[in-house]
């Protein structure tokens, strides 16, 4: 009996371990993007182009609500199938299944035109930002091995990446 206590304790430990891991993960990651974002300027060069300077924090507020929820719906993506919820109920009648589908190729198409203009707006930031990177390494006295450095980073992404894909870690959740 007390074996399989302890051995429970130890599983429900490791739970605790992976979960707080877990989340000191997410977070990280989710540091890293908005490091990015700010460092960039992004959201403010939006909202100056959109003249809606007073409403740059609502601005922000919408890209960390957005990525919250991009990363709930990727974790838990049963609370995101709303189409079988709607095609189910029928709640357009007879015709649902051909509004649904209708209004999710729309939905797509507008959502797929929205993030590539977005990826290319955060593209051509970061362009911009990498004429900083030769100010930035002369003033902190990195002289010598700033192109050793960014082709390291950059071998490690292409090295991830294709670790990812070969592997397919992206469907060992499914």
């Amino acid at each position: 009996m007390f074996k399989q206590t302890m051995f429970g304790q130890m599983i429900f430990l490791k739970q605790i371990f992976l979960g707080i891991c877990g989340l000191s993960f997410g977070f990280l990651a989710s540091a890293g993007v908005f490091t990015v974002l700010v460092s960039v300027g992004l959201i403010p060069r939006f909202a100056g182009k959109m003249h809606v300077a007073r409403k740059v924090f609502a601005l922000e507020e919408t890209v960390v609500l957005g990525t919250i929820c991009g990363g709930l719906f990727s974790v838990f993506s049963d609370f995101g199938h709303l189409g079988g919820y709607v095609l189910s109920r029928e709640i357009f009648g007879p015709e649902t299944v051909l509004i649904w589908k209708w209004a999710g190729q729309i939905f797509l198409a507008l959502g797929g035109l929205f993030a590539g203009m977005f990826v290319g707006c955060l593209a051509l930031a970061i362009a911009e930002m990498l004429n900083s990177i030769p100010i930035f390494a002369r003033r902190i006295g990195f002289r010598h091995g700033l192109g050793v450095a960014i082709s390291a980073a950059a071998l490690g992404k292409v090295t991830g990446s294709l670790i990812y894909f070969i592997k397919g870690i992206y469907t060992s959740g499914l």
